[in-house]
């Protein structure tokens, strides 16, 4: 048997978990490990914040995972020795023949002064849920939604963001009392398309949302309300949400897998650098954003591959980078972008407009993996 131990059970752990298990269960023993005991989709945590979905209503726990020849084991991993395999966590020790790390990113509030006292967050369900308990007391102003590092998880979120809190204010009586902005370091909200970008802005321009291009956001003062910007600028706020920077786990950067801050990888098999140890997802470097589906899509490459090596198969195909994004317009109706980053010469990708049947679509991805990946 061949053991294979899986470091973070998100997308990418829960993907390549399951397909070992459906395909190779009789050759494979999978310990899959993560420190919650459950898991949350991205997209669920702006439910939650604007009160469509109660926190408890979006968790999907681990335990309920029975799958033949995969064991759970909710602990912290405190080292990972990656020259021998040998991952130590908050409960005991593992050696693997096969050792994926698939931890994901961490978010470094501290990397913006003034966020964790006078801003919110909503990439964390607890940040989601503190931030809807704050909603009722808000009576109107200005609200700044920025982006505060040069990469982060879902691109869209902080579009899907402005809309939903637009909508929720305006069945509050109070769009009319409010100014949103919505500040990135980039050029347009989706560097890769013009098409994907000029649907997000026109949603925006139509709820009289501002975005706000090439703004970073260094620090905020609570003391003032004061959001400084890197040019010099400053703008006022009454409401400021924050997108925090990436980070790799700090059990990551210590392990000696990590160059620059992430894991490289081979995004033919996702190798790292060390025999018999991969990594997929949020914590690697691979050239495609940072957001679930391709975390899945990165996993599915992979499981082809550690299939194919337990079935002696030679060669498979490596990861392409095409997916589909779903974007929240508000009101119920859903857009989608659908992506190619390594498939075509250069990165591109085109937009579907928001309708009922892309909301229905998106509401069958999330009840597909949830099926999937927990029986239910």
């Amino acid at each position: 048997m061949k053991r294979v131990v899986i470091l973070g059970a998100g997308f990418g752990g829960l993907e390549l978990a399951t397909r070992l298990s459906e395909e190779v269960a009789d050759e494979v023993h999978v310990t899959l490990i993560d420190q919650s005991d459950h898991f949350v989709f991205g997209f669920a945590k702006l439910d939650v914040m604007v009160g469509n979905k109660a926190p408890e209503a979006v968790r999907l726990h681990y335990k309920d995972i029975v799958k033949p020849s995969v064991k759970f084991k909710q602990e912290r991993v405190e080292a990972i020795d990656a020259r021998s395999r040998v991952v130590t966590t908050s409960e005991e020790s593992y050696e693997a023949d096969v050792l994926v790390v698939a931890l994901g990113a961490d978010y470094d509030i501290a990397a913006t002064p003034g966020l964790a006292e006078g801003g919110h967050e909503f990439y964390t369900l607890e940040g989601a849920k503190r931030l809807h308990d704050d909603l009722p007391d808000f009576k109107g102003g200005e609200v700044v939604i920025a982006v505060l590092g040069p990469f982060y998880k879902c691109p869209p979120a902080p579009y899907e963001a402005g809309m939903l809190l637009h909508d929720y204010l305006k069945k509050r009586d109070l769009a009319e009392q409010v100014s949103i902005k919505v500040l990135s370091p980039m050029s347009m909200p989706i560097p890769i398309s013009t098409d994907i970008s000029e649907g997000i802005l026109a949603g925006l321009a139509e709820r009289g949302i501002e975005f706000w291009s090439d703004s970073k956001v260094p620090r905020i003062d609570p003391e003032t309300k004061t959001a400084h910007l890197e040019n010099g600028r400053e703008l006022s706020y009454d409401l400021f949400l924050g997108i925090p920077r990436h980070r790799a786990p700090a059990v990551v950067e210590s392990s000696g897998l990590a160059v620059d801050g992430w894991i490289p990888v081979d995004t033919r098999t996702f190798a790292t650098s060390f025999p018999g140890v991969y990594a997929i997802g949020d914590v690697t470097s691979a050239p495609v954003p940072r957001a679930g589906v391709f975390a899945e899509g990165e996993a599915a490459t992979l499981a082809d591959h550690l299939i194919a090596q337990i079935r002696d198969e030679g060669e498979t195909e490596g990861y392409g980078g095409v997916a589909a994004c779903y974007v929240e317009f508000g009101g119920g109706l859903v857009g989608r972008a659908d992506v190619d980053f390594l498939t075509a010469p250069q990165p591109h990708g085109t937009f579907q407009a928001p309708s009922l049947d892309i909301t229905r679509e998106k509401a069958n991805f999330g009840a597909t993996r949830a099926k999937r990946w927990f029986g239910h």
